[in-house]
Formats: C-alpha cells, sequence, structure tokens
C-alpha cells in the first residue's frame, strides 16, 4: 500500500480524437473556426440585447444572459482542445482537470434552469398575455437570472464537496485512491472518466453519478416538453393572427432545447456508450451547440432588424469619428 500512495497522479493524459494527422489538421480548422463564430455570435447577440432599446423584453434579457453562459461553457474545454489536437502530450494537471470538472457542471446547470426559465417566460407570454409584463417584471427577470445561477453553483459545489472534500488529499476524492493509471480516452475531464481510473471498484460512484446527472437531464427535458407542449396547446385552441409568430418563437426554443440536452441525455443515459461517439458528441456540445444558438435566434426578425440598426449606428459614429 505504501508504494502505490508513492504513485500519486499529478496530472492526466488525453488520448485526443485521433492520431491521423490529416484529420488532426481538419479538426484543429474546423474546431477553431467554430469556437471563434460561436464566441463572436454570442457576443453580437449580447451587445444587441444591450444596446437596442427594442430589445428590453424579458426574453431576450434571458436570451442574452443564455448566451454569456454560452460563450463561458465554450471556453471551459474548447481553447484546450483546439491547442491540444496538434501536440503529442496532451496533459492537463489534476488541480486544472478537477476545475474543468467543477465549472462545466455549474454552466450546464445554470444553462438548463436558464432554458426552464425561458419556458416559463414563453407560457406566460402566450398563456396569460395580458398580466406578462406584470409577471415577467425586471425583477422577476433578475430573480430567474440569479436562481439560475445559484442552483447551478450549489449543484456543482454539491458533487465537488461530496468527492472532493472528505478527502484530506488533493488526488484522493471520496476515498478513492489514484495510484497509477492516469490515460484518458477523450479530450477534457469529466468525472465518470475521472472515476474508471482509480485503483479501486467505483461502480457505485459511477452509478450515482449517472443517477444525478441522468435524472437532473431528463427531468429538466420533460419539464420543458410538458411546457412547451402546454403552449402549444394554448396557441391551437386559441388560434389567431399572431399564432404563426408564436409556434416560430417556440420552435426557436425547442430546437436550442433539443440541441442541449440530447448529447448530455445519450452520454449520461445509454447503457452502452462508445467512446468514439461520445467524443465526437463532446465537440458537438462544446463547439458546435454555442455556435447554432445565436444562428437559430437571429433568424428571428426583431433580432436581424436590430442588428442592422446597430450597425447603422456603428457605421454612422465611423463618419462623424
Amino acid at each position: 500500500m505504501d508504494g502505490m500512495n508513492q504513485l500519486i497522479v499529478s496530472e492526466f493524459v488525453f488520448l485526443g480524437l485521433t492520431n491521423s494527422w490529416e484529420i488532426q489538421l481538419l479538426l484543429f480548422v474546423f474546431s477553431f473556426l467554430f469556437y471563434l463564430a460561436s464566441m463572436m455570435g454570442n457576443l453580437v447577440i449580447v451587445l444587441t440585447v444591450t444596446l437596442d432599446a427594442h430589445l428590453h423584453s424579458p426574453m431576450y434579457f434571458l436570451l442574452a444572459n443564455l448566451s454569456v453562459i454560452d460563450m463561458l461553457f465554450c471556453s471551459i474545454t474548447a481553447p484546450k482542445m483546439i491547442c491540444d489536437i496538434l501536440k503529442k502530450h496532451k496533459a492537463i494537471s489534476f488541480c486544472g482537470c478537477i476545475m474543468q470538472i467543477f465549472f462545466s457542471h455549474a454552466f450546464a446547470d445554470t444553462e438548463m434552469v436558464l432554458l426552464i426559465a425561458m419556458a416559463f417566460d414563453r407560457y406566460v407570454a402566450i398563456c396569460k398575455p395580458l398580466h406578462y409584463l406584470t409577471i415577467m417584471s425586471p425583477k422577476m427577470c433578475l430573480y430567474l437570472l440569479v436562481t439560475s445561477w445559484v442552483i447551478g453553483l450549489i449543484h456543482s459545489l454539491l458533487f465537488f464537496f461530496f468527492f472532493f472534500g472528505p478527502s484530506t488529499h488533493w488526488f484522493n476524492f471520496c476515498g478513492v485512491p489514484f495510484c497509477g493509471p492516469n490515460v484518458l480516452d477523450s479530450f477534457y475531464c469529466d468525472l465518470l472518466w475521472i472515476l474508471r481510473l482509480a485503483c479501486t471498484n467505483t461502480q457505485e460512484l459511477e452509478f450515482m453519478v449517472t443517477i444525478n446527472i441522468g435524472l437532473i437531464s431528463v427531468g429538466s427535458f420533460v419539464l420543458l416538453v410538458i411546457s412547451y407542449v402546454l403552449i402549444l396547446f394554448t396557441v391551437w385552441k386559441h388560434s389567431s393572427g399572431g399564432s404563426s409568430k408564436a409556434v416560430s418563437t417556440l420552435s426557436t426554443h425547442i430546437t436550442v432545447v433539443v440541441l442541449f440536452f440530447g448529447p448530455l441525455m445519450f452520454f449520461y443515459t445509454w447503457p452502452s456508450p462508445t467512446s468514439h461517439l461520445d467524443k465526437y458528441l463532446a465537440i458537438f456540445d462544446a463547439v458546435i451547440t454555442p455556435f447554432l444558438n445565436p444562428v437559430i435566434y437571429t433568424f428571428r426578425k426583431e433580432m436581424r432588424v436590430a442588428m442592422r440598426r446597430l450597425c447603422g449606428r456603428l457605421v454612422c459614429y465611423r463618419k462623424i469619428s
């Protein structure tokens, strides 16, 4: 046992996505362009909503904050993945791995709650239009935003202290020793993969993680589906000239929800996941989904008009200066 304790893991080594140089180069260009586009797209949404008074509504307030979370979530794994693609030795320190796990859970949980808040906003707007501005007051919007962050951070902290807190040692968590194996067949850190490298049987802990995250993701998705079904039923029941606009708005939200929850539910609920499929789903969740969100929302007429107004103001400002 003493000999085992001397082999303390100080870093984890990633195997990456592929060993083929051509595919690595293609993935580097692909990931870099999508990461850059996702950051710029979400930043444009935040600036447009902030600077255009016509978009100072509860829906766009929540949308701007969703874009902020997407930028943060995208920046947890994507920059390191892009830098590591062309490296032979892809590694991350133990503490860096812990921080990656903590923040990925925190931002993902926050986004889940914020998507539920956005569904509530659409429910009030369509089902209780006369009371919309009263219910979705600036105070309520701020309350929903703060609640999203508090729930996300608390859940991630509970995970963090449960697995890392009881240990007197940074390299043991929840009594689980890490004494040798440190190679991850991935490009980022995930709690399930880290547990599988432990020098003891961690099936119970892996089951707890899967049940916890799986139930939260599936439960949130089911709640969102029920809310959207109720909204669509209300739209169908009171169909009028504004119904097409309501359905268009809902289709945008539903697309974003499916893109976010699809890879997450597959990874944590599929009985026999394959590492190759998990890797590419992780790329989709880390780089492509944050890019698609601004693309989907900029199809809305109000957003396109607001972006044109903002561009016009910038052109006028340049001419004056």
